[in-house]
């Protein structure tokens, strides 16, 4: 080819190029495999859709073709530098992204491509990337979770008994300092390198091919759905509690409230979820909604309890004025506290026994016992006990002592307490059941909502 140091750049690749010189079709001979590295470039990211990840990159590949050496023959010529009509020229590698949506090369009036020739026959070819790619993630633990994606670059055409894949030895991955992800936060990146068999077992694209992974760790800010859903939720909560401070027979604003309540924490869970995936498993997201629902619904379930005893005429008959009989008085049927009264009642009878000795010198040493029972069914309220009984039963009595054979029964005294009733029952009114129960509940519904949220918040950042 003779010196060519006089030629312009555009002259002399072509002559460089010249196919009865240069078949660019073929890669570059070399006596072993073609080895190509890789750097790239990370200069944006961010959430496309659900289980998408979309990104601009810019990856420089670097390999050796012999064919392109020029110093012996233009030695004051520095490097070729050119964008597409160079790459038309020369052979380059082509790769794909395996877990890729799509992809494009970017540019304003043309596509961003650059190519490099070094005098030696090193080549550097560059291009900036727009690539949608997809990421599978796992949302148990969503929105605290943390994702690992990767971008997975294969060759195409030559498998790994023609050419190999590497990373650069110097900085195989940069990012950009103001790389900021408006939802995930970068935690940590690292490379991978291996191999992928290919997809069908006969044809051109028999083999396995090498393989460039660069995977990174994202972690969701939590930030956004503290502030538009978890407090939210929260203040729709403890509004549905607003109904216990309402009297039992205001149907209207009860009703209103608790199921305007729910309506709008159905809708916010709606926002939430609209661009997740659909799932077969329960996510952390969906145990803070049914948990908050389940507060919700009782809040209302509870109004309808409190409405229906209000609008009792009887009283409720309790056995004790305490948490639990209040509420088994407010439950049980009338018909099975009157059977529970009777029971106790019959439970509730005295007995008296009276013996006598009818021959205390019988050298058998036999003894005649005689037992008394008298039952009680009512006594009047003014009587506090019951009249000496003689109970006259054989010719022996005179050896009976008065004493033992008499027995004086106690009847109960009216009670102290403001409804309690001869057998030791309370009587309330069904309003006074229904303000009980909306006390109880003022109290009962928040301690509740905490415990929950204890167990809700470790959960989620312990496992």
């Amino acid at each position: 080819m003779g010196e060519m140091d006089h030629l312009t750049q555009e002259e002399f690749t072509s002559k460089l190029t010249d196919s009865c010189r240069y078949d660019r079709l073929i890669k570059p001979t070399v006596p072993q495999l073609l080895n190509v590295d890789m750097q790239i470039d990370l200069t944006h990211i961010e959430s496309s859709e659900a289980q998408q990840m979309k990104s601009y990159i810019l990856v420089q590949l670097g390999y050796k073709d012999n064919r392109l050496k020029y110093d012996s023959f233009s030695p004051k010529r520095g490097s070729i530098q050119g964008e597409e009509p160079l790459r038309d020229k020369i052979w380059s590698p082509h790769l794909t992204v395996r877990n890729e949506r799509e992809s494009s090369l970017m540019g304003l009036d043309g596509k961003d491509i650059f190519v490099q020739i070094l005098p030696d026959g090193e080549v550097k070819y560059s291009y900036r990337m727009t690539l949608t790619f997809y990421c599978w993630m796992n949302l148990k633990k969503f929105p605290f979770d943390c994702q690992i994606c990767g971008i997975t670059w294969v060759s195409w055409s030559y498998d790994t008994r023609n050419l190999r894949l590497n990373w650069s030895g110097k900085d195989p991955v940069q990012i950009a300092r103001n790389l900021h992800l408006t939802e995930f936060v970068l935690d940590s990146f690292w490379t991978e390198a291996g191999e992928v068999p290919a997809s069908f077992s006969t044809g051109g694209l028999v083999g396995n091919y090498s393989a460039l992974t660069f995977k990174f760790k994202l972690r969701r800010e939590i930030g956004y759905y503290i502030m538009d859903y978890f407090l939210p939720s929260m203040f729709l909560v403890a509004t549905s509690w607003v109904t216990f401070w309402l009297q039992a027979d205001a149907s209207a604003p009860r009703a209103v409230l608790g199921t305007s309540t729910m309506l709008s924490f159905i809708t916010l869970n709606g926002g939430l979820t609209k661009n997740l995936p659909k799932v077969s498993y329960i996510k952390a997201s969906e145990i803070w909604f049914l948990g908050c629902s389940t507060f919700i619904f009782c809040a209302m379930a509870e109004f309808a309890f409190v409405n229906v005893i209000w609008r009792r005429k009887k009283q409720v008959e309790v056995k004790k004025a305490s948490s639990k009989h209040i509420l088994i008085g407010a439950v049980t049927p009338s018909l099975a506290r009157k059977h529970l009264r009777r029971v106790e009642s019959l439970n509730s009878l005295y007995k008296t026994r009276s013996c006598t000795n009818l021959d205390e010198n019988d050298e058998n040493e036999k003894s005649i016992s005689q037992n008394n029972y008298l039952t009680v069914h009512s006594f009047p309220t003014s009587i506090h006990s019951i009249p000496t009984i003689r109970i006259p039963n054989s010719s022996q009595d005179e050896l009976v002592n008065i004493e033992d054979s008499v027995t004086t029964i106690p009847v109960p005294e009216k009670g102290v307490g403001k409804h309690q009733t001869t057998q030791g029952w309370t009587t309330m009114t069904p309003h006074e059941v229904a303000i009980w129960i909306d006390k109880k509940s003022r109290i009962v519904f928040p301690v509740a909502f905490i415990v929950f949220n204890l167990f809700y918040w470790t959960f989620v950042y312990a496992l």
